[in-house]
């Protein structure tokens, strides 16, 4: 039988690629040339429901080949584990709110013509460029229980948070261009600086 660790990796690897290609700035405007003003409108929501559906299978993984238990965190540990995870979830959703959860679903988007996005700066994005990623590593890497699939899921998950972050620092470049450049010279990438 295959193990939870290896089927993790060998799904982890064309839903990096599919999801990394659907995201890049090239192929954004290969889309947007072909499809014109419906690309604007429709792309975020179907990038969003893709990775949606691209996610059950680690879930069916997870749930299925989980493999050896690894550790269970005793109390007072798996508490403070626990609490952790419940504070990285609530900032992911303060995150969420500061960029807009309308415009990040892509709901904003079917409602007007065409929607500029904007650059958050303010609030975590003042402290660290990649809150998204860095909260949802944080619950990942607190879960009071580990096994060998959800290990290989945490190392594979937090490599990519890290790639695509520097992929998505493309998109944002070109969106931005040099407002982005001054603020990338200003906020960290990941670890969180005290004052903004």
């Amino acid at each position: 039988m295959i193990s939870g660790a290896i089927a993790m990796a060998a799904y982890f690897v064309p839903f990096a690629i599919v999801h990394s290609l659907l995201a890049d700035p090239a192929f954004k405007r290969r889309a947007r040339r072909a499809l014109g003003n419906a690309f604007d409108r429709w792309q975020r929501l179907a990038y969003n429901l893709l990775a949606l559906l691209m996610i059950l299978p680690f879930l069916f993984i997870l749930i299925f080949l989980p493999g050896r238990t690894l550790y269970v965190a005793a109390p007072p540990w798996s508490l403070l584990m626990a609490g952790g995870q419940i504070l990285a979830a609530l900032a992911l959703l303060l995150t969420l709110r500061q960029t807009g959860v309308s415009y990040f679903l892509g709901l904003s988007q079917l409602h007007k013509e065409s929607v500029a996005g904007r650059l958050v700066t303010n609030g975590f994005y003042c402290r660290l460029r990649n809150p998204l990623f860095f909260f949802a590593a944080v619950f990942l890497w607190l879960s009071p229980l580990m096994t060998e699939s959800l290990l290989a899921f945490n190392i594979l998950a937090t490599v990519y948070f890290y790639l695509g972050a520097r992929h998505e620092e493309k998109s944002l470049k070109e969106e931005f261009g040099e407002e982005y450049e001054e603020y990338k010279k200003r906020v960290p990438m990941f670890l969180p600086r005290l004052r903004c």
